[in-house]
């Protein structure tokens, strides 16, 4: 697969605490087998569908306490120009570029409103080799409370388009593309969030069947946040795991009702 186009999502991984728990977990809801860990790499270990990579799953360094959580990467040409963008764009840079072995160059940020999010410039690892398939990343979007300063942040960043859907007072949502390629929703956190629950990128993966992959996880220890739920892009559910890591599963086959109209924001 060809390296892809700059500000499109390209990877996901997450660290956990219990990996082989994670295993067992998202081997059931997801169908997924896993490489061998990297002991260069702390332990990364590689998750697969149908023989390809698909994400990333590591144990943390000795002593540190961040909490379980998955983390969207968008391809980038250049971090290190990248990393600057986001600094002058008003974003905070967690970890600065830093070359992976032979894989590639990766950063870690933070946009405005506090979500974190990856960079990574591919080399001999250049992404998703699985997307938009059950098993396989198939969406994300940014939730935020202040959308302003994450749409202006995002164009700041990375060579998007916007568009807004029609959807009168009731949705405020965002889609940003690449040409004419849909890469990131941007949704406004609304009442139905808890005041808690600071900005976050929700990453969607395919299933077969969200009922089954709901089923499934709740019987796992997961909980359901909420769904699921059909909309015109998929039948879709927010999930947490039993290590309180939040995702999304959507069933793309399974559409109901008219997709909304957009408008290309000038």
């Amino acid at each position: 697969m060809a390296l892809q186009p700059e500000g499109t999502p390209c990877w996901v991984d997450a660290v956990f605490h219990d990996v082989e728990g994670a295993k067992n977990f998202y081997g059931a809801v997801l169908g997924w087998t896993f490489g061998e860990p990297s002991s260069e790499f702390g332990g990364y270990t590689q998750a697969h569908k149908d023989g390809r990579a698909v994400a990333g799953l590591v144990p943390p360094m000795p002593d540190e306490e961040m909490p379980s959580a998955w983390c969207l990467y968008f391809a980038s040409p250049d971090a290190a120009a990248t990393a600057e963008r986001i600094r002058a764009a008003g974003g905070e840079l967690m970890t600065e570029p830093v070359q992976v072995g032979g894989l590639g160059t990766m950063a870690l940020a933070r946009e405005p409103g506090g979500a974190v999010f990856g960079v990574w410039q591919g080399a001999a690892h250049e992404g998703f080799e699985k997307v938009g398939e059950a098993g396989a990343y198939s969406w994300a979007e940014l939730c935020t409370r202040d959308t302003a300063r994450a749409d202006s942040f995002l164009m700041e960043v990375f060579p998007y388009h916007a568009q807004q859907m029609d959807g009168g007072n009731e949705i405020d949502y965002r889609v940003f593309t690449i040409g004419e390629n849909p890469v990131l929703g941007r949704m406004e956190m609304g009442p139905d969030f808890p005041a808690e629950v600071p900005p976050f990128i929700s990453v969607y993966f395919g299933v077969a069947d969200c009922d089954a992959a709901v089923a499934k996880a709740t019987e796992l220890g997961g909980k359901l946040v909420f769904g699921p739920m059909d909309s015109p892009f998929g039948r879709f559910a927010a999930l947490v795991d039993p290590q309180d890591a939040t995702f999304a599963v959507i069933d793309t086959g399974r559409t109901a009702g008219e997709t909304p109209a957009m408008t290309d924001v000038v």
